[in-house]
């Protein structure tokens, strides 16, 4: 085989162990995470809400890559990183509102 094909064939080889592997992180962080309370409920958001939010977030989101605690985000970027990244995810539209409502607080 020649050196090119031997690059690309290896080449090939990594990427396809990238993919498999790339998101294989589990059991991140969540210390600092919040846990709703029904303080944390409102008009939009109820505790199930909350609380179902959080289980997605830590399931979907710490699946591939470290937690964000939800404060670190305003609403405006949460819901932004939220549109960029839930196309990557297996999760509904209504899973992926429940996450929203989470990381946002309810607003």
């Amino acid at each position: 085989m020649n050196t090119k094909k031997l690059i690309l064939l290896n080449s090939v080889l990594f990427a396809g162990f990238i993919l498999v592997t790339g998101c294989t992180k589990k059991g991140g962080d969540t210390s600092s995470l919040y846990v709703p309370t029904s303080a944390d409920a409102t008009a939009s958001a109820s505790l199930q809400d909350l609380q179902q939010g959080r289980a997605l977030y830590i399931d979907n989101c710490g699946s591939c890559h470290g937690l964000y605690n939800p404060d670190s985000y305003t609403p405006t970027q949460w819901r932004n990183i939220l549109g960029s990244m839930a196309p990557k995810t297996s999760m509904s539209s209504a899973e992926v509102q429940l996450v929203t409502k989470y990381v946002t607080r309810g607003n």
